[in-house]
């Protein structure tokens, strides 16, 4: 099983870089200024980048959730990082903010500002509370971040209204690879950091109690993980918008399939999570429609009937 899913994993990762609206000669992408190339190169490469390592920051970053919340059912939005960075998303776009900055758009660049003045918000409380309380708080966040995106939805006019939903579905529609480095750096971070405390997030696991007894720092542990993801998270949702279910759903099945303790996940999660994130992506891309499916239409799709299935596992023992 776990051979055949790295052999799916391959799979994925060189046909999403040939399926697609347009069909491409494979022997004309090495010509130089052919419509072959620039669609290779500056369009699927940069794609299937993008897909990948979204998806691998969403599932580790699940991973590390659910170890610290102790709940299989906590996703990588739950603290409100990402709430907050899609609502700074969505007033740049009401008040018709269209500047590029370093190839970046003021969309991606209020979204990451709007996920670090959440992340500020947490860190003035991470080391007085301890995780459950913490996740009140950034359910509570979450809450109050809707309600001012529909609020701003709702005082907008059709146009805006339109870029709103579309970026709230989430999209990998991108061109070049500026936005591909921060991502990408971010989602190496993130897996540095995990890797680096491993040892602490396999006894975080068990129970905090025994975490304590063995000489683990929980609330200092938590802090450095709960930042390291909020950050990779708003860089995340500032350049894709809001994917949901990936965290949700990988880090359960890479659990089912492995068995095995959480710091012999960690690789698995980071991998399959941007693979499932690529396979979202290729459906969306070959569903024959006007205009292209937006990829977090297609990973609700395939996470939520999932979602169904844990709670009725989880609640019906």
């Amino acid at each position: 099983m776990k051979y055949l899913l790295a052999f799916l994993l391959i799979v994925i990762m060189i046909s999403s870089l040939f399926i697609g609206q347009a069909n491409i000669d494979i022997s004309k992408i090495w010509i130089h200024n052919t419509p072959e190339e620039m669609i290779f190169f500056d369009l699927r490469i940069p794609r299937t980048l993008l897909a990948f390592f979204a998806g691998a920051i969403l599932a580790l970053s699940g991973l590390v959730f659910q170890t610290i919340f102790k709940n299989i059912l906590t996703t990588p939005y739950t603290l409100g990082v990402a709430s907050g960075a899609t609502l700074f998303a969505t007033l740049a776009i009401k008040l018709d903010i269209m500047f590029t900055l370093w190839g970046i758009s003021a969309i991606s660049l209020f979204g990451f500002i709007g996920s670090i003045f959440s992340i500020a918000i947490l860190l003035m409380f991470a080391k007085r509370l301890n995780s459950n309380a913490l996740l009140l708080l950034g359910i509570a966040m979450s809450l109050f971040y809707s309600a001012l995106q529909m609020l701003v939805y709702y005082t907008s006019d059709l146009m805006q209204s339109f870029k709103i939903v579309r970026f709230m579905m989430g999209s990998l529609e991108i061109a070049g690879y500026e936005n591909i480095f921060p991502l990408s750096v971010s989602a190496l971070i993130l897996l540095y950091i995990t890797i680096r405390y491993k040892h602490e997030l396999g006894i975080l696991s068990i129970n905090d109690e025994e975490a304590y007894l063995r000489g683990v720092d929980v609330k200092k542990i938590n802090a450095i993980l709960l930042l390291a993801i909020s950050f990779a998270i708003g860089i995340c949702v500032s350049i894709t918008g809001p994917i949901g279910f990936v965290g949700l759903v990988i880090p359960y099945v890479i659990r089912v399939i492995y068995k095995k303790s959480i710091p012999s996940l960690i690789f698995p999660t980071f991998f399959y999570g941007g693979g499932f994130l690529l396979l979202c992506d290729i459906i969306a891309r070959a569903i024959p429609s006007s205009s292209e499916i937006p990829i977090g239409v297609i990973s609700a799709l395939i996470g939520a009937p999932f979602f169904v299935a844990i709670l009725y596992k989880r609640f019906t023992r």
